[in-house]
């Protein structure tokens, strides 16, 4: 199976996800954070779609990689915790423990590759997994920013969103 198939449709996967966890939200900070992520996971798959289209094709399967291993399935897809996160104000931490176990997936799968060129990619894959969580975080922190915030003057230096 060619890998980049793999990675897109999984992160095509995650922003429907994410797209349905804004419709249902109740809450306006978790359906402003479901929308930025449902367009964070849009820009990431456009940014594998143009790793792929930059990699040669054939470098790019992957044996071992079943089909099976590319359907995301995501702890957020369980109906009870569907229900229970579009008002979830710690709907993050699922979010992020879900990009961790991607990035997880990544390195797992470059490890049991035998060809050089497969694991290279797989390895592509997970920094660019990695960039997307810190991404995630940084969405997190806008979204949340106007609650924390310290008016006195000593604190001053900080920066402002």
């Amino acid at each position: 199976m060619n890998v980049f198939d793999c990675a897109i449709k999984i992160e095509e996967e995650s922003r429907k996800l994410y797209e349905e966890l804004a419709t249902a939200a109740t809450v306006p900070e978790l359906k402003n954070l479901f929308t930025l992520l449902a367009a964070s996971e849009e820009e990431h798959r456009d940014a594998l779609v143009k790793m792929k289209m930059d990699a040669k094709p054939s470098k790019a399967q992957f044996k071992a990689l079943e089909e099976a291993a590319c359907v995301f399935q995501p702890l957020l897809a369980k109906r009870e915790l569907m229900t229970e996160l579009k008002n979830e104000r710690d709907a993050y931490l699922h979010v992020v423990k879900e990009e961790e176990k991607e990035i997880g997936f990544y390195v797992e799968s470059a490890d049991q590759a035998k060809d050089e060129a497969v694991r290279e990619i797989l390895l592509k894959i997970a920094e660019e997994e990695r960039k997307h969580l810190s991404i995630v975080e940084n969405i997190y922190s806008f979204v949340e920013s106007p609650k924390n915030f310290l008016a006195w003057g000593e604190f001053s230096n900080l920066k402002e969103y």
